[in-house]
């Protein structure tokens, strides 16, 4: 950050061209920043000095210093670091250029990855756009090339993966295999990052992992209606965001994305293969990664995953359905308010559940609100059977009712599933971690004498607290957890209280 003291200094942003426009002129008094100087990132703006500018420099852990120890200032500090970052992400200032089809199952993939991780963008369609034209005429890309993403820097990347586009934009961090983290998370979940923004703020070192992005399944929710504190709702990347935000103001360190393929407890420190080559050291893990989307029983699914049927509901993908007729098929939570939101967007959202009705599995409020619309239909005791489709995603579903045998085909092309999920613990095998017969972690009482009389315990804590796992030091959280509730709220209050099982193992 950058405090000026004399001069004047022009902030600007650059535009789908390139050419940079004006944001705001900066003046003595002024400092200059946004969210990503809270850890060291690059800034996603340019600044111009206009006369001769004195300034002080503040670096990374000084402004995470200042914003923790001095309350008033610090929250005005925050909230302006905030609402750049809005601005830009609204703008889609600073950012990369995507440009491609705008249904395609890769620009849904990298628009998800970069929104998700609260980063600006812009995405422009070829047939749309005379500059994006011109690009692809310049490039002349094949098809399995598209989207090209136009850097900042003016680098062009042809469909990169998540971790190359982060690389090129400075989102992700290197690791270095010497340090030692006090503790380890394994997931970015509500219950990961509430753990990380406990263990933080009380000074412990920590490195919070993820594959995708921040906020798990939770972040791909369009809105959360009954968590604590929020009486109009609040999307589930929202939530996620903040907490992100607030984990790196206490100085957690957050690597996104990056895929833990194994933990080693055979050593001490524990040590956490990635999938990059890099071997972390950590002296407690704390698992946290929630659970993997279920793929029901449909020929081809994966063929149409990404361009035609979604495990989640963003703007994104609602953007898509452009006063098409749509189908969801799920009866939980997560499913209602994704039909609350798309009906916003589809003409007519068909909702197939294999139940008689909703009272079991969602919430009287959410059940209430989707009877009251009227562009959505439940087919209760139903199940697609099949799918038809090309090279440009699916053209049409047949389900069946499985009490009467009765068929319907409709001409659809998006179709959301939300059929639960598998705990994402695949990663665990052989390293004593103990899973039960559906793969979730075991963790105190859900462990039994027989468990944990062969455990490297010791004699003074001869079992294993209420949150740790088969193995001394390592610990479970959130839906990964057997035994755990699946609700945000639930996830959050075990992200905290594993922070003072930590302690106890690190004493």
């Amino acid at each position: 950050m950058f405090v000026l003291l004399n001069g004047h200094v022009l902030v600007t942003r650059k535009n789908c061209l390139g050419i940079e426009v004006p944001i705001v002129e900066n003046g003595p008094g002024d400092f200059m920043a946004e969210i990503g100087q809270l850890s060291g990132r690059p800034s996603l703006v340019y600044g111009h000095a206009l006369d001769v500018v004195e300034a002080l420099l503040i670096d990374s852990p000084s402004l995470r210093a200042v914003v923790v120890a001095e309350a008033e200032l610090g929250e005005r500090i925050m909230r302006a670091l905030i609402l750049r970052r809005m601005g830009l992400i609204e703008t889609g200032a600073g950012g990369p250029i995507l440009i491609g089809p705008p249904g395609g199952a890769d620009m849904v993939r990298l628009r998800g990855f970069l929104s998700r991780n609260g980063h600006p963008h812009l995405a422009l369609d070829p047939k749309l756009n005379s500059v994006a034209e011109g690009v692809m005429k310049l490039h002349e890309p094949r098809p399995n090339e598209l989207p090209l993403v136009v850097c900042p820097d003016g680098t062009i990347l042809k469909c990169p993966t998540e971790r190359e586009l982060a690389r090129r934009l400075g989102l992700y961090i290197e690791l270095s295999a010497d340090r030692v983290y006090d503790v380890a998370i394994v997931g970015a979940g509500p219950a990961g990052l509430a753990c990380a923004v406990y263990a933080a703020s009380e000074g412990l070192s920590v490195l919070v992992l993820d594959t995708h992005a921040f906020g798990g399944q939770a972040g791909a929710s369009a809105r959360i209606e009954n968590y604590l504190g929020f009486p109009t709702g609040i999307s589930g990347q929202a939530l996620a965001g903040r907490a992100y935000v607030q984990a790196q103001k206490f100085g957690a360190e957050m690597v996104v994305p990056v895929e833990v393929t194994s933990l080693d407890c055979t050593c001490f420190p524990y040590a956490l293969k990635l999938d990059c080559g890099v071997r972390i050291s950590a002296k407690t893990v704390v698992i946290a990664t929630g659970a993997k989307y279920r793929r029901p029983a449909i020929p081809e699914l994966e063929k149409y995953e990404g361009r035609s049927i979604y495990y989640w509901v963003s703007p994104i993908e609602a953007a898509l359905c452009g006063q098409e007729e749509v189908i969801l098929v799920g009866g939980g939570n997560a499913a209602g308010q994704a039909i609350v939101f798309l009906a916003n967007y589809a003409a007519h959202v068909h909702h197939l559940i294999r139940g008689p009705d909703l009272a079991k599995s969602m919430s009287k409020s959410l059940i209430d609100r989707i009877e009251a619309l009227a562009n959505v239909t439940l087919h209760p005791e139903s199940e697609i059977v099949a799918i038809e489709g090309g090279e440009e995603g699916v053209s049409g579903v047949h389900w069946r009712n499985r009490k009467n045998g009765t068929m319907q085909t409709k001409s659809i092309r998006r179709i959301f599933l939300f059929v639960g999920a598998d705990p994402n613990t695949g990663w665990l095998d052989k390293c004593g971690v103990k899973v039960n017969d559906k793969g979730f972690v075991c963790t105190g009482l859900d462990l039994s004498p027989a468990d944990y009389a062969r455990l490297a315990y010791s004699t003074d804590d001869h079992y294993p607290l209420p949150l740790e796992t088969s193995v001394p030091g390592v610990f479970a959280i959130g839906d990964a957890r057997a035994s755990s509730t699946k609700r945000v709220a639930a996830a959050v209050g075990e992200g905290a209280a594993a922070v003072a099982e930590v302690h106890t193992r690190l004493a």
